[in-house]
């Protein structure tokens, strides 16, 4: 394989992975109730310790919700959330918070 062909494959991977998931933002808006305790209402944690979801990408969201799941990340309170949620859940969460804005800096001047 060209090296062209190569990037040109690889580059179409990458651009795609926001759109792996396939979740629907306004279910996920519905389900993520139980996040917003520790990631905020739209995924802006306030809390230095809990990650921020908003704007990340969907793909990525999607993948790490499905790692707690399967246990190929380690935490408990996590694994406990997602234990029960399907496959679709999963997609519709990573869904919501990827559609979300993450300007941390808005975060920070509301305190």
């Amino acid at each position: 394989m060209s090296r062209t062909r190569f990037f040109a494959a690889l580059a179409a991977v990458t651009l795609s992975g926001a759109v792996v998931a396939g979740g629907d933002p306004a279910a996920g808006k519905e389900k993520s109730a139980v996040c917003a305790g520790c990631h905020g209402v739209d995924g802006n944690s306030v809390v230095g310790a809990n990650p921020r979801l908003a704007g990340q990408y969907e793909s990525y969201l999607y993948q790490a919700l499905t790692q707690y799941k399967n246990g190929q990340r380690n935490d408990i309170l996590m694994a406990n959330i997602v234990r029960d949620l399907s496959d679709q859940d999963l997609k519709d969460l990573a869904a919501w918070f990827a559609s979300q804005d993450g300007d941390v800096l808005q975060v920070l001047s509301e305190d």
